[in-house]
Parts: structure tokens; C-alpha cells; sequence
């Protein structure tokens, strides 16, 4: 596939870099983390050092000071890798958790944590997500209540990525005094070890298997006034404000998928005999991956297209929504006729398909169902 027209010479040079890490460091290994549960910390740091961790973050931090855009290449990048345990690891601590840090904290918060966080010695996470709450962020339940020189936190939050072996938590809680469906939440720096903070338990998944997921629960954690995380009562519209980036991250995810289940499955049905030919000889099946491609490479286009507008500065709720609904639904479309065309080898774990039938399916849930992205979609129509 052609590069889109947005990509400049340095968003091609990060690109070659994350293929020579992820060949390197990631596909030898990668099959050792989905059975350990985790990615190891050190292959973090690594990322940090080669500056992967920090990419629109000020260079005073340690960070690159690129674009949109670039966090566009290291998601799709990321996507290709086939492990989207990895890949999720990785674009939590990137792009949906220390974006909250990195846009509302003081310069304090950030001279404290962001160098760490940019280098990987800190893992970041980030706890609004609750069994009763998700995309419907004024539906927590999680309390915060004001103390001499802080706040006494009590609740829980669900489905946590980088929840077990996190060292950095940015957790939402109602904080106004009323209850119900109030926007008055606050945002809050949670280190790990905190007095009254704990992983319940680790949750274990369908698909991103190299991930950690944990349910939370703080049990009257008392958070310092130093550990509120931009404007008291305000977090709501914070939360809604990088749900932006998480949806546009996502859907670059998504198509990296994709495009390398394309690949892998282009290469199988060229080789595979069958009928006195191979299976490529057969007009459906090279009709229909025909279509699939010209499908993601539309959904390309229309990622690179809205992480553009971003960077312009434009209002782009309705292409990211529209993004997040196309690209998670289509992966999962791609990966079906994937598998479908790999045969009995394709049901098989030992094959990649089968894994990245597993791991693309939450990509139609996670940061936004379909369901919840065209409504959005549909209110600015």
C-alpha cells in the first residue's frame, strides 16, 4: 500500500525504526508473553530509550515533539506486530493514560513523572472504566471525598490494561456532592503501594493475552491535594477530551492488524494447493480479499486524514468517531475471512491468524463500542 500523503520523511524514519524493534525485540518473543501474561518491563525501557514513548511530548521531558500523525505510524506499527497484547501495553501507557498527565498537570506533576514515564521506567494506567460504567463516563460510581490535605478515594474500576504490574494510575471519581448521573468528577495521581489502593485480581481475556488486566479497588485511599490531576470537578470533560486520541489510536491499531493479516493470508492462499491450483486460483476468494484490502486502505485514509484535521487544530469528533466504528468493525470482517481462507490451519494456535482472530475482536468494543461511536457520529449528522 501506498504511504498516505500526510506522511513526511520523519514520520517514515520512525516507521523503519519500530519494523527493525518489533523484527528484533518483539516477534522472537512475543509467543513467551502471551503464555506469561505480560510484557516483559525491560522491553519497555527499551522503547523508551529509543525514543518511542514520548512522541508529542516536549523535548524538555526527554519526549520527541512530533505530531498526530507520527502517533499514527507507532500505532499502526504496533498493530503489525500480530500481538496486540504488546500493542495495547504499549499504547495505554502512550496514549491513553499519560495524555492525562501530560495535558492537566502542573509542572510540578509533570517534572516529577513525565521524564520517567517518556524513558519507561514508570508504566502508566489509567482507571474510569467500571463494571457499571465505561463509555458512559458520568455513570461512575468510584467517590472521592474531601479530607484535610486530600481525598478519601472508595470503589473500584474493571478491565484495567496495565493494571497488575503498573507504577502509575490516573483514576477518575465523582467528587461533587451530588450523586447519581453528576459530571463532577476529578482526576487523580495514583502511585502503586498507596495505603488503601490494590489489584483485586487480574482479569484474564479472550485476546490480548501478552496484556495485564486487573479489577482495582480502593478501600479509603487517602490521595493528597498534590495528586489532583488538573481542575477539581472537572475531569469529565478531560476524560472526554482524549477519548479523542484513544479512538484515533485505535483505529490506526486496528488497520495495522489488518493490513498484516492481509499479508500473511495473501501469502497462504498463493501457496496453498488445492483443485489442481492454488487457492488464489479461485475467483472468490480473490475477489473477496480484493475488497478487504480496498477497504482498509479507505480506512487508512480516513485515519491519517482525521489525525491531519487534529494537528490543524480542526474539529474532528465525527471522523474519529467514524473512525473507531469503521476500523474496529473492520478488522473484524478482515480477520473472519482471514481465518475462513486459511482453512483448518487457521483455527489452529500454532497459526498467527488464530491469535489475531482473538485479539482484533475487542477493537469493535474497547474505547468506544460501534454502538456508541455512530450516535456520536449520528449527532453531528
Amino acid at each position: 500500500m501506498h504511504d498516505p500523503i500526510y506522511l513526511q520523511d520523519e514520520h517514515r524514519m520512525l516507521r523503519d525504526q519500530l519494523r527493525r524493534f518489533i523484527d528484533e525485540e518483539v516477534l522472537p518473543h512475543g509467543e513467551t508473553w502471551e503464555r506469561d501474561g505480560m510484557v516483559p518491563r525491560d522491553i519497555v525501557r527499551k522503547m523508551g530509550e529509543l525514543g518511542f514513548l514520548g512522541i508529542r511530548y516536549p523535548e524538555a521531558h526527554g519526549g520527541a515533539e512530533l505530531d498526530t500523525i507520527a502517533t499514527m505510524v507507532l500505532s499502526e506499527e504496533l498493530g503489525r506486530s500480530t500481538f496486540g497484547g504488546f500493542a495495547i501495553t504499549v499504547l495505554v501507557h502512550t496514549d491513553m493514560a499519560s495524555p492525562h498527565l501530560a495535558n492537566a498537570g502542573t509542572d510540578a506533576q509533570k517534572a516529577k513523572y513525565l521524564p520517567r514515564i517518556i524513558s519507561g521506567e514508570l508504566v502508566t494506567a489509567v482507571g474510569v472504566t467500571e463494571p457499571d460504567a465505561g463509555s458512559d463516563v458520568a455513570g461512575i460510581r468510584t467517590r472521592a471525598t474531601k479530607t484535610d490535605g486530600g481525598w478519601i478515594l472508595n470503589g473500584s474500576k474493571m478491565f484495567i490494561t496495565n493494571g497488575v504490574y503498573g507504577d502509575l494510575y490516573f483514576v477518575a471519581a465523582k467528587s461533587g456532592e451530588g450523586g447519581g448521573r453528576s459530571r463532577e468528577v476529578t482526576m487523580f495521581i495514583l502511585e502503586k503501594g498507596m495505603e488503601g489502593f490494590s489489584v483485586a485480581r487480574p482479569l484474564e481475556k479472550m485476546g490480548w493475552r501478552s496484556s495485564d488486566t486487573a479489577e482495582l479497588v480502593f478501600d479509603n485511599c487517602f490521595v493528597p491535594d498534590e495528586n489532583v490531576l488538573g481542575d477539581v470537578h472537572r475531569g469529565f470533560y478531560a476524560i472526554m477530551q482524549n477519548f479523542q486520541n484513544e479512538r484515533l489510536v485505535l483505529g490506526a491499531q486496528s488497520m495495522g492488524e489488518a493490513q498484516k493479516a492481509l499479508e500473511i493470508t495473501l501469502d497462504y492462499v498463493k501457496n496453498r494447493k488445492a483443485f489442481d491450483g492454488t487457492l488464489w486460483d479461485k475467483q472468490a476468494i480473490r475477489q473477496r480479499l480484493s475488497q478487504r484490502l480496498a477497504e482498509v486502505e479507505a480506512g487508512r485514509h480516513l485515519i491519517y486524514h482525521a489525525a491531519w484535521l487534529d494537528t490543524q487544530g480542526i474539529d474532528c469528533v465525527k471522523e474519529v468517531s467514524m473512525v473507531k466504528a469503521y476500523c474496529g468493525e473492520l478488522v473484524n470482517k478482515v480477520m473472519y475471512d482471514c481465518q475462513q481462507f486459511h482453512g483448518g490451519f487457521g483455527y489452529m494456535q500454532e497459526s498467527v491468524i488464530e491469535r489475531m482472530v482473538r485479539d482484533a475482536r475487542v477493537q469493535s468494543v474497547g474505547g468506544g463500542a460501534s454502538e456508541v461511536m455512530l450516535e456520536e457520529v449520528a449527532k453531528r449528522v
